[in-house]
């Protein structure tokens, strides 16, 4: 049983499949979800907006994150009262730069965005042909939960998440769009971060065929220490809510205090680079 004294959120990990290339479509499925689903926070996978097999209608179909469709989600936020996170290709203030983008909308009307850092560019993926990759972190704030932004291929390099926890997040999500062939590498590094950080992990993956990709679903969190809360069925959609507690994050890092070691650590390299 929780202490009245516990701050939770509830986050809902929505693991819908979209309709690729139909922007208006796919916001109507954000709202009957808001509708079915009670939750603080709301996860849509990368790309969402408009499936992330688009390939060279990205040019078309992206978006200033201050037109329409963006506009759609910010009033369904102010509606419902929530808030929402979901992927899209989001047009630049630079002309003809894109950004593989998570969408921050908050029930104030506020909208927030992290472009990806660390965008795929291997065997299937060519990102780097569409989108210019981001160069800073995003950490948004739900409820007086502080929460860290990746998306996907970002989750491979720990520093980056490392970053986050020594900025003070609560947890990361990671939205992404990650296909079968990349199934044992997520479901490997998503506790993996958790523990070293001490913080909740929050995946929310793209689920079934698109084009020649096919995408494995799986989303799901772990606790700060380890331990899987909630997971998505493979291949479909499938919706669960999982609720994240101050108290038992604040266990978890007295309990394994990575992000004091790391602390030190990072201090003692400061000393030697000085040298």
């Amino acid at each position: 049983m929780k202490s009245c004294d516990d701050k939770c959120i509830r986050v809902a990990l929505c693991q819908i499949r979209c309709s690729l290339g139909n922007k208006k479509e796919n916001i109507a499925k954000m709202k009957s979800i808001l509708e079915e689903y009670s939750a603080d926070l709301y996860v849509f996978p990368e790309m969402f907006l408009t499936g992330y097999m688009i390939r060279d209608e990205v040019f078309t179909l992206s978006e200033s994150i201050r037109d329409n469709s963006f506009q759609a989600v910010s009033d369904l936020s102010k509606q419902y009262g929530v808030d929402i996170v979901f992927g899209a290709a989001v047009n630049d203030d630079v002309p003809g730069i894109i950004r593989n983008s998570a969408v921050a909308v908050h029930s104030d009307g506020l909208l927030e965005k992290y472009d990806k850092i660390h965008l795929a560019n291997f065997g299937p993926f060519d990102e780097c042909l569409y989108f210019t990759p981001g160069e800073n972190l995003k950490i948004i704030d739900v409820q007086g939960f502080k929460i860290g932004l990746i998306i996907c291929y970002d989750i491979f390099f720990p520093e980056l998440i490392k970053s986050y926890a020594l900025a003070g997040v609560d947890g990361v999500i990671c939205i992404s769009a990650s296909p079968v062939t990349s199934m044992t590498a997520f479901e490997t590094v998503m506790p993996a971060r958790a523990v070293e950080n001490a913080i909740y992990m929050i995946y929310v993956n793209q689920a079934g065929p698109q084009l020649n990709q096919v995408f494995f679903g799986g989303s799901g969190a772990v606790d700060p220490s380890g331990m899987q809360m909630v997971k998505n069925v493979y291949f479909n959609s499938d919706v669960t809510v999982v609720s994240l507690s101050k108290l038992h994050l604040a266990r978890a890092k007295k309990l394994r205090p990575t992000i004091r070691d790391s602390l030190a650590f990072k201090r003692n390299i400061d000393v030697l680079g000085q040298e």
